[in-house]
């Protein structure tokens, strides 16, 4: 007979606690003061849940389930806060790519210029590629670190190698 059918089904099931954006072995974890809000923020709003759930009179399984996940979520959390090392973008040096600049590329195609693409460098809890915002451990944040205003870049994609101009690099003071 399908699990499904059978009303106690939850309570045999581990809890499985989702991962948080990877950083590779041996990686600090660097975040902008942004960033380092965010994580304090959205461990103030799991441990919110945490206390409603607690006070909460529903199913006993149920509960304790996400009693369960919640606790993974907040230990998860906790371990990424306390591995954060903050990066002023303020205080990086504003001629170079670095950890929280903000940079603008133009895609060259042969002599042709292409379109023109913006991307912040964040940590990797802020990371967010459709709003610009792209980890610092990304292939095209690597390609960029360090290099100058005016600089090429080439980056590998699955329709081949682009060519990208760093037209400008700004940060924004917080």
């Amino acid at each position: 007979m399908s699990s499904a059918f059978l009303k106690n089904e939850t309570a045999d099931v581990p809890v499985v606690i989702p991962a948080r954006a990877p950083l590779p072995p041996g990686t600090i974890n660097y975040v902008t003061p942004r960033g380092l809000a965010l994580l304090r923020e959205e461990l103030s709003d799991l441990e919110a849940q945490h206390g409603r759930i607690q006070t909460d009179s529903s199913e006993d399984n149920d509960r304790m389930r996400q009693l369960a996940l919640l606790n993974g979520k907040i230990g998860n959390l906790n371990q990424r806060i306390a591995s954060a090392r903050v990066v002023d973008p303020a205080n990086q040096p504003h001629d170079e790519v670095r950890f929280g600049a903000t940079v603008t590329l133009q895609t060259r195609i042969g002599k042709k210029v292409g379109e023109t693409r913006r991307f912040t460098l964040v940590g990797v809890d802020e990371a967010d590629a459709s709003n610009g915002l792209i980890a610092f451990t990304a292939p095209i944040a690597r390609s960029m670190q360090g290099k100058r205003t005016g600089e090429t870049i080439t980056l590998r994609t699955v329709k081949g190698e682009t060519e990208m101009v760093i037209t400008d690099i700004a940060y924004a003071v917080e």
